[in-house]
């Protein structure tokens, strides 16, 4: 069992704060990756309060969607690639890999719901429990072994932001 102290320091090393924020590393792949977490999450605490104002929610939802898309494409074109021969599971990139498929599918059939719809709420809820799922594993697993690993995070942050600019360029 880890000690306080060892788990504080791998909190350290993982790029994590005690208050689960990710520390300030903004060339750092996962920091970067850890900040597109912490901005979806408030976007879903975002659409929970728009409660029945549907035009809200629905701006908001589009706002989740492109967060999600951008992130899930530069994930699985730069990050998961590049970090496939730094971890010793390569399970664990498959299984990231199953649960972006999920998620994509149930983000297209909310892009093509309107707010008003009964299921609407319900598949937000849906998806917001399964990109907690998806970032609690990460960020808990995955991400530290990847820190903890010789994978050149500085470099692979760069390739992460140069493609999503590119990729929020082509969103609008």
């Amino acid at each position: 069992m880890a000690t306080a102290q060892t788990s504080t320091s791998k909190s350290a090393s993982s790029g994590v704060t005690k208050s689960g924020r990710a520390s300030a590393r903004p060339d750092d792949a996962v920091s970067l990756l850890m900040a597109d977490h912490r901005k979806v999450e408030d976007l879903f605490k975002q659409y929970e309060k728009a409660k029945k104002d549907e035009t809200k929610k629905q701006a908001i939802f589009q706002q989740i969607s492109m967060e999600l898309k951008v992130h899930t494409q530069i994930e699985e074109e730069v990050f998961y690639p590049a970090s496939r021969e730094f971890v010793d599971d390569a399970e664990m990139v498959n299984e990231a890999e199953v649960e972006h498929a999920s998620a994509k599918d149930l983000i297209a059939q909310l892009d093509a719901m309107a707010p008003s719809d009964p299921y609407y709420d319900a598949k937000v809820k849906v998806l917001q429990e399964m990109i907690e799922h998806h970032v609690e594993e990460e960020e808990t697993e995955y991400f530290p072994e990847c820190r903890e690993s010789d994978m050149d995070l500085k470099a692979i942050g760069e390739q992460l932001k140069a493609r999503k600019i590119e990729l929020a360029g082509k969103a609008r």
